[in-house]
């Protein structure tokens, strides 16, 4: 169970992102910085306790046309091994100090996580309240059990969001969030499974869209 501390971070994950976000290719400002608002998400477990995995939901809020971004990030009280390039950054936690937060789509725990709820093995939980399941997540798997024994994913950018090839399959981290009008949203056709939620968004409505996506491989 991840214990969810309410206290200061220096610099903020909303400031971490929006000096990140830009680096990408599937970023949609240009050359501005975005203005971030944390919009929604949830969080998964680590079965050790040691890594702290949450799905953030983060509007850019500069110019009318508002761009929901997902952003799976992981928080770390040591560096991962050979995963430089993944670091957004690192920030001051008021109860645990020093946390590295890294890109998750580079880090095994939340992989491996991620897949365990999209086999149903793995509750989502809130955001920010601790020991309370996320109902609003929904999550869909036909197929084999993954094996997953030794596992390190590598994960590739592209304009339309990032691939991690995955055993019997590729998942595809939908960066970019569309939101759908069908109540729970579905995967396209053909998909072999999917993670969907909704978020916040402007004037009280509430978006939803397909997060993640496993295709065949």
């Amino acid at each position: 169970m991840a214990l969810i501390h309410q206290t200061t971070l220096r610099p903020t994950k909303l400031e971490l992102l929006t000096d990140w976000l830009p680096t990408r290719p599937w970023y949609r400002g240009g050359s501005d910085a975005p203005v971030l608002e944390k919009s929604g998400g949830f969080r998964l477990d680590d079965p050790e306790g040691e890594v702290g995995i949450e799905f953030m939901v983060a509007t850019d809020t500069r110019g009318p046309e508002r761009t929901a971004y997902l952003a799976p990030l992981t928080y770390r009280g040591a560096p991962l091994a050979e995963a430089e390039r993944a670091l957004i950054g690192t920030t001051e936690h008021g109860v645990l100090g020093k946390r590295w937060v890294y890109d998750g789509c580079h880090d095994p725990v939340l992989v491996i996580e991620l897949l365990a709820l999209i086999e149903g093995r793995a509750p989502a939980m809130a955001q920010s309240i601790t020991d309370t399941p996320d109902h609003e997540v929904t999550r869909s798997h036909t197929g084999a059990p993954f094996t997953l024994d030794g596992f390190t994913p590598e994960p590739a950018d592209g304009r339309d969001g990032t691939r991690v090839p995955v055993p019997g399959g590729t998942l595809h981290v939908h960066r970019v969030l569309a939101p759908v009008d069908e109540q729970p949203p579905v995967p396209r056709q053909g998909a072999l499974g999917h993670v969907a939620t909704g978020w916040q968004g402007p004037d009280g409505t509430r978006l939803r869209a397909v997060l993640m996506t496993l295709l065949d491989a």
